[in-house]
């Protein structure tokens, strides 16, 4: 939404009250599981009022002084915070984890949102997010200075380029009022630290960047180090879109397994041969190095795009790029099969489809109803998620920007790398050809001397 020309810009936080608004006032959809799928997860998305030096609260509005009625609905007691001078002048922020190392763990060491698996315990996927807050942050999430929002779109996370449904992830919106930063206490196994990061700072173009992701072990499951150092020279590693965050504040799990490196660990005296195969055989940024830069990427920067999209003029879209691979010849490949594509599903999102659009309840269709798999988001859940189903504003489900840009791109991914391959055989042979006529030829003219 562009403002009027000749009025003033909308301040972040006055585009935040109306999205919040706009979020509870019109919830999404619940997403059944798919056939042969019965995990769910839920995430919390935290979202929290900083205060600027020149608008600092006074004693009187000052953290748990002026905690919202709970006698007044959501939105009056969105109202009534987002009036505060402190508030309207502030600075909004979201709430990201840095989850521990953990072996095993698909999203070990990942930025993400805190969030779990959904317990039978659990009433709903609003209280499994309340209580995965609860239990890796400490952060209660049903107190008096918390407000539940509502929910962003329902995703189905799959593995195996999209053809294997793992869980239906859930993501709850929760607007904490205070002014101060609320205590946490980081689960020393689930969080490596926990980070407060700016909306200005997740929609600045400078601080996009990418992440490159080995994708080996995903087609040489069964093979070993030999297989998956073929696939990796052959397909290098794959190319996500990705924000480097800076926070305005952080905290360390400083109990986690070597915040405080011992005395070995500063010499390593690993042969070349075991440097070499561990090099080839993770990506050449581990995830789960405490020294490295903090990237959202993947699954949770395709939740956040869902949101950031709803601000008024966000470039969150924008900016997002399209999963590419790292060898030239390969991304030439896939950019030319997918040019018409990116084309066609830019237009389709910039024609106004937005999340807020998508009232009407979906209905569950499999992939032989609709032709293609709904299900797809992407490598190992890597990708942007999609609703499973139809509405009546996008017949096949792709009901907001970055699930319409995805349409069919993987589709188009999978083909690409075997014409990939084709190429790269051909011109092998090609290359081989010639190379032995040109010896031969060199050992004729030897041989007549």
């Amino acid at each position: 939404m562009e403002p009027e020309p000749g009025s003033e810009p909308i301040s972040l936080s006055s585009s935040l009250h109306r999205v919040l608004g706009d979020l509870h006032q019109h919830p999404y959809p619940h997403v059944p599981n798919p056939p042969n799928c019965k995990k769910r997860a839920s995430v919390a998305l935290i979202v929290r009022v900083r205060p600027t030096f020149q608008h600092w609260p006074d004693s009187s509005s000052a953290a748990g002084a002026r905690l919202p009625d709970r006698s007044l609905s959501v939105q009056q007691q969105l109202d009534a915070f987002f009036s505060q001078p402190w508030v309207q002048n502030g600075d909004p922020e979201v709430l990201f984890i840095k989850r521990a190392s953990r072996v095993g763990d698909r999203w070990t060491g990942h930025v993400a949102l805190p969030g779990g698996k959904r317990d039978p315990e659990d009433a709903d996927d609003q209280a499994a997010a309340v209580r995965e807050a609860s239990e890796e942050i400490g952060l209660d999430l049903t107190t008096d200075d918390c407000i539940c929002v509502g929910n962003l779109p329902e995703r189905v996370v799959t593995t195996s380029w999209g053809s294997v449904p793992l869980m239906v992830l859930s993501t709850f919106v929760f607007l904490t009022t205070r002014s101060d930063s609320p205590t946490l206490k980081l689960q020393p196994t689930e969080v490596a630290s926990t980070h407060w990061v700016s909306l200005r700072a997740l929609l600045s173009p400078s601080l996009r960047t990418v992440e490159h992701v080995d994708v080996s072990a995903r087609f040489a499951k069964q093979g070993g180090f030999a297989k998956r150092f073929v696939y990796r020279s052959t397909l290098g590693l794959m190319r996500f879109a990705a924000i480097r965050l800076t926070p305005t504040e952080s905290l360390q799990c400083s109990s986690i397994p070597g915040f405080v490196p011992e005395d070995e660990s500063l010499s390593d005296n690993r042969s070349l041969i075991h440097r070499w195969k561990t090099w080839c055989s993770k990506k050449p940024t581990d995830p789960g190095d405490r020294g490295s830069s903090l990237l959202l990427w993947g699954l949770t920067l395709g939740v956040l795009t869902d949101f950031l999209d709803m601000l008024p003029s966000s470039t969150a879209v924008q900016l997002w790029t399209y999963p590419t691979f790292t060898p030239p010849d390969l991304h030439l490949i896939l950019s030319i099969m997918t040019y018409h594509l990116r084309r066609r599903n830019a237009l389709q999102a910039k024609s106004g489809v937005r999340p807020n659009d998508a009232l009407a309840a979906l209905s569950v269709k499999t992939e032989t109803e609709s032709g293609h798999d709904q299900n797809a988001v992407g490598i190992e859940g890597l990708g942007v998620g999609r609703y499973r189903g139809s509405s009546v504003k996008a017949a096949d489900g792709e009901s907001y920007a970055v699930g319409i840009l995805l349409k069919g791109y993987y589709d188009r991914l999978r083909l690409a790398i075997w014409v990939f391959l084709v190429w790269r055989l051909s011109a092998g042979s090609v290359a081989a050809f010639y190379a032995w006529k040109f010896l031969q030829h060199r050992g004729l003219t030897f041989w007549r001397r």
